[in-house]
């Protein structure tokens, strides 16, 4: 129960995470957001060490940093993906591709499910799939490069759980701070070698740092739930972060919310009771 708990609040700290970021990033190019996001998430991490430890041995920095390098992707084509829009048809569409990979790992290193989660399980999955199930007349359609952008996405952040379930599991907060360390690197390389091409427009700086403290935020929740729970289960719960972000594009964007959204946040909470009887 408790890494259920842990894994619901992963979800909504990304959900609100994703809607900021993706504001910040219409306002100025996608690396000058995760410019500002990256080391203010970074910085939250830190501040965690004295309280939560951290052992930085060689299984810690090796996926640590791997997961930051996938987490520096997922930052970039996240935000740019959002940032072209609409928020509550794409975001969806990542949480669905992040989904699949982490339960796939978790199954195939030998978890498995009472019955109350067999029928959970694909509920949360099928939950998902409603959210993003399209679009009623009057919403936008998303173009073929924000849904590929959108696919991107989702493969980086199913990298970034898997790598950052894989470090031990007395490291502490070593595995994230490694790994914000790493993404924060990437990202400066990144935006030095296309400084040229970043436009002049000023980024979002109070958008884009909430965008990064609440990624840390997530990040540490879910390691936590990761690390109390299964995969399988953690992965799936935290995949329905577009909750948060759809019911946030609605309040603030007046973007319209589909039947079937409606449909899969009432199965989502079906499948999260399931879940937390298995």
């Amino acid at each position: 129960m408790i890494a259920l708990l842990l894994a619901l609040g992963s979800s909504l700290a990304y959900g609100c995470a994703d809607f900021l970021g993706g504001l910040g990033a219409r306002k100025a190019h996608v690396l000058r957001t995760v410019l500002i996001a990256a080391p203010a998430s970074l910085a939250v991490e830190l501040l965690l060490w004295p309280f939560l430890g951290a052992s930085f041995d060689a299984g810690t920095l090796v996926w640590g940093a791997a997961s930051g390098v996938a987490s520096a992707v997922a930052f970039a084509l996240l935000y740019r993906t959002l940032a072209i829009g609409p928020m509550n048809v794409l975001s969806p569409v990542t949480a669905l591709v992040s989904a699949v990979l982490p339960v796939g790992v978790g199954l195939l290193q030998g978890e498995r499910l009472g019955a109350a989660g067999l029928v959970g399980l694909p509920l949360a999955l099928a939950a998902v799939v409603l959210i993003s199930a399209g679009h009623g007349s009057g919403s936008a359609r998303p173009s073929r490069t924000a849904l590929l952008l959108a696919l991107g996405a989702g493969a980086a952040i199913a990298l970034q759980l898997v790598f950052l379930h894989q470090a031990p599991a007395d490291s502490g907060v070593a595995p994230l701070i490694v790994g914000r360390a790493v993404s924060s690197a990437v990202t400066l390389a990144a935006a030095a070698a296309l400084y040229r091409r970043l436009g002049s427009e000023r980024p979002a700086y109070a958008l884009s740092a909430a965008a990064g403290v609440l990624d840390s935020v997530a990040n540490l929740l879910f390691l936590l739930a990761a690390r109390g729970g299964d995969l399988a289960v953690v992965a799936v719960i935290t995949a329905l972060y577009p909750a948060g972000t759809v019911l946030l594009a609605r309040g603030v964007l007046a973007e319209r919310i589909h039947r079937g959204q409606l449909l899969g946040l009432g199965t989502a909470a079906v499948a999260v009771s399931l879940l937390a009887l298995t």
